[in-house]
Parts: C-alpha cells; structure tokens; sequence
C-alpha cells in the first residue's frame, strides 16, 4: 500500500498557516493592523497570495477586514476557545457514535491508513507533518459517519480551531498521547462500539483543566521566543 501523504498546500494556504501561527502565539497580539504590502515584504512574495491568505483567514474569524480599515486581528478570549473546543468535542463524539454503525469496508482500510501515516509522523517527531495527517484520519472519521451535515459542521469547526490544536501537539508528549488515542478510536469504531468511539473522541479532543494550561503556556511561550525565532516562517 502506497503511504498515505497529506495533499498538497497553495502558497497562500502555506502564508495562511504562518500568519495564524504569529496570531495565535501573540507574535500579531489583537488589534494589530495587518498591512498587506508589510506582510508580501515580510514573506517575499506578491500581495496577491498575502491577499487570499488574509481571505482565508477572515472566513473562519482568525482575522477581520474591513472596508477602509483593511485586515486587523480580534480579541481571542480564553474562555471562548474553551467554549469551541467543548463544542468540537461534542461534534466528534456524535461522528465517532456514527461512523462506528455505518462505516463501510473501505472507510475502515482508509481509517487505519491514516491512522498509520500519523504513527510514521509521531516517529518521526514531526507535530506539522502529524497535524497534517492527523486533519486526514478525523476527516475519515466524519466521513464514515454518513451525515453530510454534520461533516460540514465538524469541518468548518475543525478548520477555525486548527491553530490551537496545530500547537498544542508542540506541549511535552502530546503527539504520543494522541497517537495512542487514535488507537483506541480505531479499535472502537471498527469494532462497532459506538458509545466507546464517542467517548474516546470527546476526551481526545477536550481542552480542559490541566490541558488547556498547558496549552496556553505553550502560547505564552512562543509569544517570547529567541530573536531568531521571530524571522519570518519559510514558505
């Protein structure tokens, strides 16, 4: 079997994931008025991929734009992030539940790939290249749930809080933690056990307690890296 690898990313979905990492790790903090010349300077590129990425970006809240005022970043509460990721929880429970009564055969071969790139990944210790593939095995999981609205719905929440989840695979064994969960989930739902595959993917992703200490610890962090740190992210 040919490995699995995430498909490829447009230069301004790459801009994107740089931008929104300098906005949620406080690099941008809230407020800051994103100028689209600064930013194609910044990253040497034209404005146009700049542009699309900022497009992007304001389609799931990361960024605001304005008429006359251009691009700015908004106020992110602690409590709010908390509230989506109780929300997320919820939504991959209710697609584990599902997929765990009607996944077919194939969604089931399609399952275990994914779930095997991302221990090549986790052995790797490569988190970007784990989140990467880790987006492919919960899009399996919605996928093999047979509720189109739901997958939108899972989708949609899953692409606004892709930064948060991105970084939190960066605190200390997290990918591990996570890849022996995605065991777990696997196990219930190709065994059938829905109320298992339910729990399993709300406590996989709830961010509470001690978790999302660690999270935002992590944030803080990054917000005061190295100076060489703070060059602008490859593209």
């Amino acid at each position: 079997m040919q490995a699995l690898t995430p498909p490829p990313v447009r230069l301004s979905e790459q801009l994107g994931e740089s931008i929104e990492e300098r906005i949620v790790t406080g690099v941008y903090p809230p407020g800051t008025r994103l100028d689209e010349q600064e930013l194609a300077e910044s990253f040497g590129v034209s404005r146009t991929p700049i542009r699309e990425a900022l497009i992007q970006l304001a389609s799931i809240g990361l960024v605001e734009i304005r008429p006359r005022r251009g691009a700015t970043v908004p106020e992110m509460a602690p409590d709010r992030l908390c509230e989506m990721f109780e929300v997320m929880a919820e939504l991959e429970a209710m697609c584990g539940r599902l997929a765990a009564r009607r996944i077919l055969p194939a969604e089931q071969a399609r399952l275990l790939e994914a779930h095997q790139a991302c221990e090549a990944a986790r052995q790797a210790g490569d988190p970007d290249l784990y989140y990467q593939l880790n987006e492919v095995f919960h899009r399996a999981i919605y996928d093999a749930s047979h509720n189109g609205f739901l997958a939108e719905q899972a989708t949609a929440l899953h692409r606004r809080l892709r930064p948060f989840r991105r970084l939190q695979l960066r605190v200390r064994n997290r990918m591990n933690t996570s890849f022996s969960e995605h065991a777990a989930i696997v196990e219930a739902i190709i065994g059938g056990d829905s109320e298992k595959a339910g729990s399993m993917l709300r406590t996989h992703v709830i961010v509470q307690g001690e978790r999302f200490t660690d999270l935002v610890a992590t944030l803080r962090q990054m917000h005061n890296p190295p100076e060489a740190e703070l060059a602008p992210a490859a593209v």
